[in-house]
Order: structure tokens, then sequence, then C-alpha cells
């Protein structure tokens, strides 16, 4: 991996912020330089709350690109999509602001990911998508989903929202915290959409993430 990933979920409390930071932690400990971003944290005032989980998952403290608000650009403080927070907030989402932040980390660190907020087509503002950004950026995208009832429905969409704006998916991370209580329905929906990602994503990677990461990590 190199360059900046943009981590987005199959729906809202996927688990992204986790995920993000468990993979961020592994690829320290391979030795990559890599830090994390929340372009848009909504539901906060001064710090994101995803952005200190990440660290604490990392097991490094808020860096300088922390201090200088490079990784948390946008902070909104109604809990509710960035187009409905900006607008209660009184002020304009500054997608200037985002790109410049993003692309300063890129030239400090090897590999940047980016943790969307909610879902692939959650507007950021009155007229863009989260995906309409991710596509004007080039950003291959990595996936968040689970075992929990009704997410073979959400992933398979969120693949054909790909596939339709022509994004690349670098991975889908299969994360077990969510997993159904009902076992067959989650061993069921692991296998189903690994086989699907093989076919529809042949290219991209399968990752799963074991509550017992999640545990140990926050």
């Amino acid at each position: 991996m190199k360059g900046v990933y943009f981590v987005s979920g199959i729906d809202t409390d996927i688990g992204k912020t986790v995920a993000t930071g468990a993979l961020a932690k592994q690829l320290l400990q391979q030795g990559k330089s890599v830090i994390t971003q929340k372009p848009v944290q909504t539901g906060c005032q001064n710090i994101t709350d995803d952005i200190a989980v990440h660290r604490k998952i990392m097991g490094i403290p808020m860096q300088e690109a922390d201090k200088q608000r490079l990784t948390m650009p946008e902070i909104f403080s109604y809990p509710a999509s960035p187009h409905l927070a900006a607008r209660l907030d009184g002020r304009a989402l500054d997608l200037d602001k985002i790109r410049t932040a993003t692309q300063e980390l890129a030239a400090q660190y090897e590999i940047v990911l980016v943790e969307g907020a909610g879902g692939l087509m959650v507007p950021l503002t009155e007229d863009l998508l989260t995906i309409d950004y991710i596509r004007q950026q080039d950003y291959p995208v990595i996936l968040v989903t689970s075992g929990r009832l009704g997410s073979i429905n959400h992933t398979l969409l969120s693949f054909a929202v790909l596939k339709q704006y022509g994004i690349r998916l670098h991975s889908l991370i299969f994360n077990h915290i969510h997993d159904s209580k009902d076992e067959t329905v989650a061993g069921d929906t692991l296998e189903y959409l690994k086989g699907r990602l093989k076919d529809e994503f042949p290219e991209a990677k399968w990752q799963e993430l074991a509550k017992t990461e999640v545990v140990n990590g926050v």
C-alpha cells in the first residue's frame, strides 16, 4: 500500500473508526509511515473523537499533524450528515480545505487512511455526495462490512455503486464486532460476501477484524 485510501462503510455505526485504527496499527507494525484523517467529523467540538480512537488503537500519542488540524480539517457540532450539520452550524463545508489537508498529509506520510462519515452516498454538501468526492480525488476505497443481519444487502448495494462510479475497491474488511447474535447468519454472511468479492472485485483484498482485536485495541 502507498498513497491515499478512503475508508467507507456499508452503513452508519458499522465499525469504520475501529477498522481504520486497526489497519493503521497493522501498517505501523509492518514499518510503514501511516496517518489517519477524519476530514469531516460531526457531533464534536474542538477535536474529533474518531482521531482520538485511531491514536489509541495505534498505540501512539496525538501527532503534530493532529495539533495542526490536518487530520481533522472540518468539525461540526451537530451529530448529523455533513450537509445538515454544516447548515445547522451556519457555515459551509470547505472542500478545498479538506483537499489541501489531505495533500499535506500525503506529502509527509507514505500512507493516508481517510475515514469518511457514514456510507458512500452520504451528502457532504447539498450538491455533492461522498462518492462524488471520492471519484473526483480518484481514491481507492476500503469498505467495512459486518456479519449482522442486512449486511449482505448493504454490501452488494455498495459494490454496485462503486462499479457504477468506476471506483476501485482496494479491500473489504469484515468487522466481527458487529456480527449477528445468530452465528448461522454471521457465518453465512461471511462466506457469501467472500465469494461475491472474489467474483465482482477479484483484485480486491479480503480482511477480517476479530472481536479480540477490537477489545485489545480500545
